[in-house]
């Protein structure tokens, strides 16, 4: 909201400086962005009066001017190609210093004398307006200074307003909030009923109550476009950031700022029957005031006639019903729009309108007569015309209501730290014009139509914090008594799961719940993705079902940034299954791609490959003392690679997957490196063992090594799952060390190596005890997997 300090005086002046006034507005939540001056600095110009104007003799372009200042007439030279006689415009004379440190003198023009300047509005840093002289109004003072006649020693506030504070989107609702600050007077406008001098109206009929509680309108006749915006309204614009159009499009823009409800004016010759408050068809298109056409959705609100859409409800008019420049008759509209009907409406059809700003944060559902008043008002004082009645239709059940909210002296002291009296409480909520009556739970206290952001106590004692001044609230320190917390010796935290994956390399990535609906597809095909009701963009529609996609989206930033080694892991919720059985849960992913080691003269080439990322897996499965209950399972995912991929399993249940990103979908994401991803859950991983001391055997070790071929399909897992069960209570040690394939083993089979280690904790074992584990051993292999002894 961008608002001039003098018009904000006019309602409500409080005996301070302005950058107090500045400084107080920021500390009670209405928080400053920019004070901007709303001219130049120039000096010594006035209101001059073109007397008379005769061709340069010498120049085609330039005119020879007599231009009065008041007190003595002087001949000035001039190029602009609106001076005319008659005409009042600012004069710079001699000795004036414009914008740019600019000094007026005495000159000769072609021979001809010119004693002073005649400016135009980007001369004196004004506006950008360098078409030809400022034309001032008729009244305008001769000789007067120009900074004063025009009001120039003012600046611009822009406030940036939380979503929530939709009421101080207006000169009204600033005025009461400087009111409430200071304890200041508040001066509204005078807003009388409007007597209707014909009984012409439109039936309005509002088919969408529960989108639209309250439509009024009015039919003025007979307007007069070809008068001008009166200079003191043009400039109030100006410094509000909104161009000058015409009398009509001025007035709802200026009734928008001063009292915060949007207008709309439509061509009544153009209104088909009636106004009709719809819902929008789903084949229906609407040309808009900017010449964009859009096509309709069913889900928009939009003000139609009987035969076709004329605006968007909220948001902007159509093209067609418009007020042009031969318009003689007016439909005036001003309405009610439920905020959560139009919220984010515009900004789906790629529109942002100060209208839209207003009716998505909310607007005073008690407004719309006050404002059609107002707006008549300034109209049959600008441009005339003969306004009829009014009509407003009105759903009084759907319009928003808010019951008497209970405030406790009690908690007021308990949330903000200090005892107000209950006169000051009183005459503050007062001030923001909440009215009060104490009984005995407390403060009964009815809540005003324009402020629909306080439902609560806790609102209440908010709006007393900001009035008596956040800086002013005393410094308490809680009072607690604080007990160390439990933790679970047989579990990991997240912090040490981060902590490890660092350690590996990792950077941990921070990336959003929501993902692209089309990058949803590729990782989860034929899953129906739960969409967003009102998205940041389309392309963060959807609730992510893996972290994966955001790990990917993280890497080809990187990549394309000469970034090709990469390690990345976040922590965070996915979000699987329909919204009525959502569930969220907790996941750890990893990614992997480029060289093993960073470059360096002393390290290895070779790029990373599924192992690299399975021990680091193994190694967060291994963190909290139960590495031994999980196992790698041959498994499949859309996203990975058929032949390189595992799921991970503990105690029967999935708990996650490992594996290297599908070469179909790499070559579709535009990446031609190999990836490798890892998906856990978090919960699964964070359970653990509880450490127990065992006594450490004195005796030798006894070693074997064993290889057996089998089949090519056999996997290692299971053959060492195998060799666990038959080896004895005494098998300590077990690895697999090698695998081969080649020369003296049958193609299809492979070979595998694995060491054994027996340790007993109170003698030494003999051969034989030995010789019987390793015959169980080979005999189990034999029958499950059909193994021979490699020779």
């Amino acid at each position: 909201m961008k608002f001039s300090e003098q018009w904000l005086r006019t309602w409500v002046a409080p005996q301070v400086s302005r950058d107090e006034l500045v400084a107080r507005l920021s500390m009670v939540g209405l928080e400053v962005d920019a004070v901007t001056p709303v001219a130049a600095a120039f000096d010594g110009v006035v209101v001059g009066e073109v007397l008379s104007v005769e061709q340069h003799p010498d120049a085609d372009k330039l005119r020879v001017c007599q231009v009065s200042k008041g007190d003595e007439t002087l001949q000035v030279v001039c190029g602009a190609p609106n001076v005319r006689a008659g005409l009042k415009v600012p004069f710079a004379t001699l000795g004036a210093v414009l914008p740019g440190d600019f000094k007026i003198k005495k000159a000769k023009l072609r021979g001809a004398e010119s004693n002073g300047m005649l400016c135009s509005a980007s001369e004196l840093g004004i506006s950008d307006d360098n078409d030809g002289l400022l034309e001032l109004p008729a009244d305008a003072p001769v000789g007067n200074s120009l900074r004063d006649y025009l009001g120039l020693d003012d600046v611009a506030i822009e406030i940036g307003l939380t979503p929530n504070r939709g009421d101080c989107l207006s000169i009204a609702g600033l005025a009461r909030e400087v009111g409430a600050i200071y304890g200041a007077e508040v001066s509204p406008v005078g807003i009388e009923p409007v007597q209707a001098t014909h009984d012409a109206s439109l039936p309005v009929e509002v088919l969408a109550p529960a989108a639209c509680p309250r439509y009024v309108g009015r039919v003025v006749r007979n307007v007069d476009l070809s008068r001008p915006t009166p200079r003191w309204m043009v400039e109030r614009l100006r410094r509000s950031d909104v161009r000058s159009i015409d009398a009509v499009v001025d007035i709802t823009n200026y009734v928008m700022l001063e009292l915060g409800q949007p207008m709309h004016a439509f061509d009544l010759k153009q209104i088909q029957g009636g106004i009709r408050v719809r819902m929008a068809s789903a084949d229906e298109k609407l040309v808009l005031l900017d010449g964009l056409e859009i096509g309709l959705r069913d889900d928009t609100l939009v003000i139609a006639d009987h035969q076709r859409p004329l605006a968007i409800a909220g948001v902007m008019g159509g093209e067609h019903s418009g007020v042009a420049g031969d318009t003689r008759d007016l439909f005036l509209e001003s309405a009610f729009f439920d905020t959560i009907a139009l919220a984010g409406k515009a900004r789906s059809y790629g529109l942002h309108t100060d209208s839209s700003h207003r009716f998505e944060r909310g607007v005073d559902a008690q407004l719309a007569a006050t404002a059609m008043e107002r707006a008549t008002a300034l109209l049959l004082e600008i441009a005339g015309g003969e306004p009829g009645p009014l009509v407003e239709v009105c759903s009084t059940r759907d319009l928003p209501a808010v019951a008497p909210i209970t405030l406790r002296a009690e908690r007021v002291e308990q949330v903000l730290g200090l005892h107000i009296p209950p006169a000051d409480i009183e005459q503050m909520l007062g001030a923001l014009g909440l009215s009060c009556s104490l009984g005995e739970q407390g403060w009964s206290v009815t809540v005003p139509s324009h402020r629909f952001d306080i439902s609560l106590e806790i609102d209440l004692i908010e709006e007393l914090g900001r009035l008596y001044g956040y800086n002013r609230l005393p410094v308490r320190y809680p009072r607690a008594r604080l007990a160390p917390s439990v933790r679970a010796e047989a579990q990991i935290e997240l912090p040490d799961i981060r902590r490890l994956l660092v350690a590996r390399g990792y950077q941990e990535a921070i990336t959003y719940s929501f993902i692209d609906p089309k990058l949803f597809q590729l990782f989860s095909p034929g899953v129906e993705p739960l969409m967003l009701a009102n998205p940041i963009s389309s392309d963060m529609a959807a609730m992510r079902a893996s972290l994966w996609p955001g790990l990917i989206k993280a890497m080809e930033h990187n990549l394309n940034r000469q970034q090709s080694r990469i390690r990345l892991f976040e922590s965070g919720l996915r979000f699987v299954g329909r919204l009525e059985s959502l569930r969220q849960e907790p996941m750890v992913a990893g990614l992997i791609t480029g060289r093993r080691f960073p470059d360096g003269w002393a390290n290895d080439k070779g790029n990373v490959d599924f192992y690299d990322i399975k021990a680091d897996v193994e190694a967060l499965l291994a963190a909290a003392g139960a590495g031994a209950s999980f196992s790698f399972v041959k498994g499949g995912h859309p996203a990975l690679h058929p032949g390189q991929t595992a799921r991970i399993e503990r105690a029967g249940e999935t708990v996650g997957l490992v594996g290297a990103l599908h070469p179909e979908l790499a070559a579709k994401l535009g990446i031609d490196q190999s990836v490798y991803l890892f998906e856990l859950s978090l919960a699964a991983i964070e359970k653990g063992l509880l450490p127990r001391f065992a006594e450490l055997s004195r005796f030798p070790e006894v070693n074997r090594d064993l290889a057996v071929v089998v089949d090519e399909g056999v996997e290692g897992e299971a053959l060492l799952q195998v060799i666990r069960r038959s080896g004895g209570e005494h098998l300590i040690g077990l690895k697999l060390f090698d695998v081969y394939r080649g020369k003296g083993v049958d193609p299809a089979r492979k070979s595998l190596a694995v060491s054994l280690t027996w340790q007993h904790p109170s003698r030494t074992l003999n051969d034989d005890e030995v010789n019987a584990c390793m015959h169980e051993i080979v005999t189990s292999l034999e029958e499950g997997f059909g193994a021979t002894l490699r020779k």
